[in-house]
């Protein structure tokens, strides 16, 4: 499955569009991760286990993506791109999103 940020790839044609796909990843802050991150952002420096959960987050909501893509036929994921929003007090949802296409 090739997915890409861009609206085409180079050296192939986009030969039927299939639809908007998304997946999505809701993560809520652990306590332990929700302290050290207090605590960092005191001394400064990167709160580490946020990047962690969001790492995961994204590749979660990316998994979803390519999974609905090939459901419907689709052999690429074009013009893909991330948004995030606080879903509730302490989570956060990272979705993934793109236009399903079948290229040549």
């Amino acid at each position: 499955m090739i997915v890409s940020t861009t609206e085409e790839i180079p050296g192939r044609e986009v030969h039927e569009v299939m639809g908007v796909v998304f997946g999505s990843c809701v993560q809520t802050k652990h306590l332990g991760k929700d302290i050290g991150a207090g605590l960092r952002s005191v001394v400064g420096g990167e709160a580490r286990g946020y990047t962690e959960m969001m790492e995961e987050s994204r590749r979660t909501a990316t998994e979803r993506m390519i999974s609905q893509a090939q459901s419907l036929g689709a052999n690429a994921v074009i013009s893909m791109r991330y948004m995030t929003a606080q879903t509730m007090r302490g989570a956060a949802e990272l979705v993934a999103f793109g236009t399903a296409v079948r290229l040549r």
